[in-house]
């Protein structure tokens, strides 16, 4: 029975459900972690949570502007410029 369901799953057709769950599982393990260590509403300690609700906006302003939004902003939101300025600029 154990070889009929290791011949059933390990086969390299389901080798891409595998990369694709598994990229949805180590993202959602990022994001959890992310949260969890440098998040300023979440508190894990005792005294943090005693604190209640502070007003902490320049540690929020520091955890919502990250490295990759300040890195993006000034960037048109395109996934291959030089293919869209093909197809939408002719007369070159």
């Amino acid at each position: 029975m154990a070889s009929s369901t290791a011949s059933r799953w390990f086969r390299p057709e389901v080798y891409p459900l595998f990369a694709a769950v598994g990229v949805a599982v180590g993202i959602c393990g990022f994001q959890l972690i992310r949260n969890i260590c440098i998040n300023p509403e979440v508190r894990i300690n005792k005294e943090g949570r005693a604190a209640g609700v502070l007003e902490n906006y320049a540690e929020g302003e520091k955890y919502a502007e990250h490295s990759l939004r300040r890195f993006v902003r000034d960037r048109n939101p395109e996934i291959m410029p030089a293919i869209n300025s093909f197809f939408t600029n002719p007369s070159k």
